[in-house]
């Protein structure tokens, strides 16, 4: 960890609920002989450096297997509208169990000092195949950088036949690889250019659906104001942009299937049918 690191621990948030509108009960949805969700946790468990893999969920269904399977749960409010807002209605209990406290222990001085002192990295519970070592690499990536991120986010080049698909999500980024804007258009827009060549003027950045938060931003997520971009877009992330929050990303080979649609899960048993 490089010297004057505030970082000192870290761990995994998972949230997930069964009411989805597109595919219900998708993160039980069976693939390869195991739930969704239990694939998800099991990658989740092999990144090296977080100290804890904890399933948020405001389901008792969801809560009694992750147990059995030997994960931590912490409950939350159904009401929640995102997976960030979902992780932050429970910031302070994820943090404690990062460092093995109650945070009945706590006086505000030591609550501050171990939210900025922790990253709490959130994975979607609904990518089933995602790889470990973008979990792991998000920890390093808070360790080597001074100062401190805020947020830290995977991105991965984008193939032309991807670009004006608003099912992948854009990233727009300066040169020192912060993330300037989130879209499900294609940015930058090349003026007088036929869209089909747009790949040859600039670079596309895919989002991969992955954040880490410094601890004490997700525990301010219900203080951010409301967000117009968020709501026209519906990407939970630019409510932290629009809001002055600095959103770092690093770079990786690809992406890895996010299941939202019955033909997205047909492909994620084709996958595991070929690879277990």
């Amino acid at each position: 960890m490089k010297h004057g690191s505030l970082i000192q621990r870290s761990v995994v948030a998972v949230p997930a609920r069964l009411a989805s509108s597109r595919l219900p009960d998708k993160v039980l949805a069976d693939i390869g002989g195991k739930p969704m969700i239990q694939r998800v946790l099991e990658r989740c468990a092999q990144a090296e450096g977080p100290a804890a893999v904890v399933l948020c969920t405001d389901s008792g269904r969801l809560q009694r297997l992750a147990a059995g399977w030997g994960y931590s749960v912490l409950m939350t409010a159904e009401t929640c509208s995102s997976g960030s807002d979902r992780i932050a209605s429970v910031a302070d209990q994820l943090v404690a169990l990062a460092w093995g406290e109650q945070t009945e222990s706590w006086d505000a001085a030591q609550r501050q000092q171990r939210l900025v002192s922790t990253a709490v990295i959130n994975v979607q519970g609904d990518q089933p195949f995602l790889d470990s070592a973008v979990v792991s690499q998000m920890v390093v990536e808070f360790g080597k950088r001074d100062p401190v991120p805020a947020v830290v986010t995977p991105v991965y080049r984008l193939s032309a036949a991807t670009i004006h698909n608003p099912a992948v999500v854009k990233t727009l980024l300066a040169h020192d690889g912060r993330a300037l804007y989130f879209s499900r258009s294609a940015v930058p827009h090349v003026r007088d250019v036929d869209p089909a060549d747009w790949h040859q003027h600039a670079p596309y950045w895919g989002h991969v659906g992955m954040y880490g938060f410094r601890g004490d931003v997700l525990a301010g997520w219900d203080q951010l104001p409301s967000s117009p971009l968020e709501d026209l877009e519906r990407l939970e992330q630019l409510r932290l942009i629009e809001a002055g929050h600095t959103i770092t990303t690093f770079t990786v080979e690809g992406t890895s299937l996010s299941v939202d649609t019955p033909e997205q899960l047909d492909e994620a048993r084709r996958l595991a049918d070929s690879s277990d």
